[in-house]
């Protein structure tokens, strides 16, 4: 959208009609309807034709004159004496007039001269030649209609050219050329976004830094006096949900200044030197309006480094040349007094060093996937406008969704509200949430999937051999239920509840290679062979024990050694970053790695067979099984023991 300076009332103003522009609007009106009148057709009641003529008209003698016009009209005038005749009176005599009208009465198209003469000749042969009608040619010149005939079109066509100028143009020009102004929307005093800090939760320190550049721009004086500047640009990095737009809408709100927002999208058109020109007339605006804030939503769209797209696209690349002239705006030899860059990413390893550089983008804030307490403060957010029933607990439901953003959050409250209208109840259930949970994790539930008891049966024991190993195994993540309903894409599903660690130790990452596995491993222990249900299982095995070999450094040959790029630019490589005999070594370590894991997961089910066939059954049963009937199957679930440092004091 072009950015408009909205009316001080704050409301849309309608748009107003100049005094050139009405009367181009007349002029054109005029002119269509002379030239329709003029060009009007002739009266349904005075059309004829020659065969009317000659039997009703030249049969009486009833015609005084026929008056040819241009060689392809006649008109035809009546005799005075048969003015109250039929059937020439209604055209003589409209309406009972008491005097007949002076014609001509009746007009006809003749095709050609030639042809009307030979017609009226055959017609007229026993006719006495001073009896025949007079026949009068005439040739009229209608100027007029002919400049009317090549300027009306012209008239049109630049009444429509104006039209599409103006469009192209928009609010900001009236210039088909117009593609280089910024499109960014304008927030002011009159106009502000509705959300504001005490919408944002779970962001306390993001939330402080941005803060302090709200606070700088409406007591300046405060920090100059001590000599600070405030940073030139604020770059938002976090993962998808975590809050960034938030956060600039919540600045938005708060600033009592001019406020730009634009995505990094909008700045490149397929015109080259577009996206140029639409950064200098965005900080031209800005700079105009100082103090004020430009917010540039997804920056990497843009600002990605200048030689991960050099492979592709060459030197010449137009989002090259927009990254060139935002470097130039933000650190150049013209200053921006009293301009601060917001900018949110994602993908802040994609970003041109240049731009992420002091003096550019100063500040760096970092946002995170929210820890326990953090959600908690979410979720009181996104329930104030819900009605929820007194027994649901936002501490359990903060616990129950580790791993969740805030924008995954604010899903799980609207799925839960719609669960609740549509089995109609008043208010929200702690059961409509955790049934929101299942829905976002899983998928949606899918009764009319139809299952044969043989593959229920290979479902049953299939998760129940994840159940028995993840809950044996005392490093994997604890297990909270175990269900065979057919959800989203998979046919049966454990639910774990992942600790909120920040470390991962290799025994960790072993057991839960021996978790994964073991949903085929007790396939090929109960059925004697395997089936393709493990395809996600193997999948995800595969990558974590790639990870470990690869990235983490876990394995003894490889050693201490990662070929992880944090970087970016591993992507833009034409050949990995290790030789083949190494990459064969990696292969032969996480076939190793993934068959001692599926081994281990195979000798525990033999152990605890019993159980395991028990809790199958079970599941063949219930359908859904919870952690009390794992604990009353396989006993009270064993905590890893914390190993401590002895005290070299």
């Amino acid at each position: 959208m072009t950015e408009t300076t909205p009316p001080k009332d704050g409301k849309n103003e309608k748009p107003q009609i100049t005094v050139p522009s009405m009367l181009s609007y007349l002029m054109i009106l005029g002119l269509i309807l002379f030239f329709a009148i003029y060009n009007a057709d002739v009266s349904p009641d005075r059309e004829t034709s020659w065969l009317e003529v000659e039997r009703t008209m030249l049969s009486k003698n009833a015609i005084e004159k026929i008056e040819v016009i241009n060689g392809a009209e006649a008109n035809v005038y009546i005799k005075e004496k048969f003015a109250d005749t039929a059937p020439f009176k209604e055209v003589m005599k409209p309406g009972n007039g008491e005097s007949a009208l002076p014609g001509p009465h009746y007009t006809f198209t003749i095709g050609s001269v030639e042809t009307f003469e030979r017609k009226l000749e055959e017609a007229q042969q026993n006719v006495p030649s001073g009896e025949r009608v007079e026949v009068i040619y005439t040739n009229h010149e209608n100027w007029i209609g002919t400049a009317l005939v090549w300027l009306l079109p012209l008239f049109l066509f630049i009444f429509f050219w104006r039209y599409l100028l103006r469009s192209a143009g928009g609010a900001g020009g009236s210039s088909v050329f117009n593609f280089g102004k910024s499109k960014a929307m304008l927030f002011n005093k009159e106009q502000k976004s509705k959300v504001t800090f005490k919408d944002v939760a779970g962001l306390d320190e993001a939330a402080m830094e941005v803060k302090e550049v709200v606070d700088f721009l409406r007591n300046p004086e405060d920090y100059t006096k001590l000599g600070a500047k405030i940073p030139k640009g604020v770059m938002m990095v976090g993962p998808p949900g975590t809050g960034k737009t938030l956060l600039a809408k919540a600045m938005a709100g708060e600033a009592d200044v001019p406020f730009f927002s634009m995505s990094g999208s909008e700045f490149v058109e397929m015109f080259v030197g577009v996206g140029a020109s639409r950064v200098r007339d965005l900080f031209r605006q800005a700079k105009e309006k100082a103090p004020s804030i430009i917010f540039i939503d997804e920056i990497d769209s843009i600002g990605q480094s200048r030689g991960n797209r050099a492979y592709f696209s060459g030197s010449n690349d137009e989002r090259e040349s927009t990254l060139n002239q935002l470097l130039t705006e933000l650190d150049g030899f013209e200053t921006n007094s009293g301009v601060i860059v917001l900018a949110a990413t994602n993908r802040a390893d994609l970003l041109d060093p240049a731009l992420l550089r002091p003096g550019r983008f100063d500040r760096h804030i970092y946002l995170e996937l929210p820890n326990i307490r953090e959600r908690e403060a979410i979720f009181q957010v996104h329930l104030r406008p819900l009605k929820i029933d007194p027994s649901v607990d936002v501490a359990f439901l903060a616990g129950q969704t580790p791993g969740f953003s805030g924008a995954d959050i604010a899903n799980v409250c609207n799925e839960a509200a719609l669960i609740a209208a549509r089995r109609k109840k008043d208010s929200i259930s702690r059961q409509d949430f955790l049934d929101s949970l299942d829905r976002i994790v899983a998928g949606l539930e899918r009764k009319s999937k139809v299952i044969s008891p043989e593959e229920k049966k290979i479902i049953a024991y299939h998760e129940a051999g994840h159940a028995v190993v993840s809950w044996l195994l005392t490093h994997v993540d604890p297990l909270v239920k175990v269900s065979i309903i057919p959800r989203g894409k998979s046919l049966g599903a454990a639910w774990y509840l992942p600790e909120e660690h920040q470390l991962k130790s290799a025994t960790a990452f072993t057991e839960h290679l021996s978790a994964m596995l073991a949903g085929r491993a007790a396939e090929e222990i109960t059925f004697g062979e395997v089936t393709s249900g493990a395809l996600d299982d193997l999948e995800k095995a595969t990558k974590e024990a790639y990870m470990m070999v690869a990235y983490y450094g876990f394995d003894k040959r490889i050693g201490n050694i990662s070929f992880y790029d944090s970087t970016g630019k591993q992507d833009t490589r034409l050949s990995k970053p290790y030789s083949e005999e190494t990459g064969r070594l990696i292969d032969e370590e996480v076939i190793k790695l993934i068959s001692e894991a599926y081994a281990k997961a195979k000798e525990i089910l033999q152990k605890n067979q019993e159980a395991h066939v028990r809790l199958a059954e079970l599941l063949l049963k219930k359908e859904v099984v919870f952690q009390e009937d794992l604990e009353s199957i396989l006993g009270k679930r064993l905590t890893p023991v914390a190993k401590t440092v002895p005290d070299s004091r």
